[in-house]
């Protein structure tokens, strides 16, 4: 960093990625505000500045201690610990120093009370909220969504012709010639633990997941104009049922409310419709699998005169962006129910969706919308 960048960052004040410190002598305190970069996006303390951006310097003994007290902060005081960097300016007013703290890859960061921090704003705040929690858990790859347990869930909840179906055709071997019992199969393919069902296996194999999971569910409204505040809809569904049925029933929805172009076939033809059929598997088969099962919330499918809108809860997981998806990178959310959808829907994983359906329609924009905490995907009509 340059001194015309440190100054433009006094002068532009503090923000979510800028903390003022006139001065450090607790490492208590320090290791909440570095836990709190860490466990958000990272950022950067200025020690030796005030909160309105005056520069009271530090001396150079100031430093020495300060720079001390910020290793050991990294070290000691917060789990598990952080490498920061550091580096002192000389200003015609005094010294400062600066601290630069990386967005944490093992998330989430506590300090020494065990409390997790995270910024909000310029200042900072506890996280105690339990799905938020989950989500910091998530990113760092200790729990998924998909395999929490679902609370009343049992072995009566699974539609059993269907999984010994399933079974039968995918495992490859007759569910008629097993030994165990359903429930003890269910364990061992990690659907059930301890008599209960996880997300993943009722979504998959209960007769009605909508009993015990009542908003993963998929929200369907077609309007006839380009509006979502139109008060008139042409079509309205809420999609229930297991994971293959929404599937199937949210692609027939959007299906039926598109065009359908002659595209040289005969006049007693169907049709082809006018968004390739393959761009909406895909993606609705991605709104479905990498969902944020932890956002109690149902995927939206909007469809518009000009546009059709898919909408996740969820935006996109750890260091994921819109430029590296299109380029086929990938981060499994749900990795049980991963597993397994390329069984019961046309899915193939390794982040090659997004790649097809670009390459059979190029006219879909992706939103990583994080304040929202949504993801999207617009398919534009050429067909208004």
């Amino acid at each position: 960093m340059q001194i015309e960048e440190l100054l433009a960052m006094i002068a532009n004040g503090e923000d979510s990625r800028h903390q003022f410190k006139s001065t450090i002598k607790h490492a208590d305190a320090l290791a909440a505000e570095m836990a709190a970069f860490s466990n958000s996006n990272g950022g950067y303390i200025l020690i030796g500045v005030n909160d309105d951006g005056g520069i009271t310097g530090l001396t150079a003994d100031d430093i020495r201690q300060i720079n001390q007290l910020i290793a050991n902060a990294a070290t000691n005081n917060i789990r598990p610990a952080i490498n920061p960097l550091t580096q002192n300016f000389e200003l015609p007013e005094g010294r400062v120093i600066v601290v630069m703290v990386e967005q944490g890859f093992n998330k989430p960061y506590m300090d020494n009370q065990g409390l997790i921090w995270v910024k909000n704003g310029a200042d900072k705040r506890k996280v105690t909220a339990r799905e938020e929690l989950q989500r910091m858990f998530q990113a760092a790859a200790f729990i998924h969504a998909d395999e929490m347990p679902v609370p009343g869930s049992s072995i009566a909840d699974i539609d059993i012709p269907f999984f010994e179906e399933f079974f039968t055709q995918f495992i490859g071997e007759a569910f008629a010639d097993q030994e165990l019992p359903s429930d003890r199969l269910l364990e061992n393919m990690n659907l059930m633990k301890a008599g209960q069902l996880n997300v993943c296996g009722a979504l998959l194999f209960a007769l009605k997941p909508q009993i015990r999971l009542p908003m993963f569910i998929v929200k369907a409204v077609a309007f006839p104009g380009r509006d979502i505040t139109d008060v008139n809809y042409i079509d309205s569904q809420d999609i229930n049922g297991k994971l293959t049925d929404v599937f199937r029933k949210s692609l027939s929805f959007i299906l039926g409310n598109i065009h359908h172009v002659q595209a040289g076939q005969s006049v007693n033809s169907l049709g082809q419709p006018e968004i390739p059929r393959i761009v909406l598997e895909e993606l609705i088969a991605n709104a479905l699998i990498h969902r944020d099962y932890f956002v109690s919330a149902p995927v939206r499918i909007l469809v518009f005169s000009d546009r059709v809108e898919i909408i996740s809860p969820g935006h996109l997981p750890n260091n994921l962006t819109i430029e590296n998806i299109k380029l086929g990178n990938s981060n499994v959310r749900n990795p049980i129910l991963a597993s397994f959808a390329p069984r019961v829907l046309p899915y193939r994983g390794l982040g090659s969706g997004i790649l097809r359906a670009i390459k059979a329609y190029p006219n879909i924009e992706f939103i990583d919308d994080r304040d929202g905490n949504v993801f999207k995907a617009v398919i534009w009509r050429k067909i208004a």
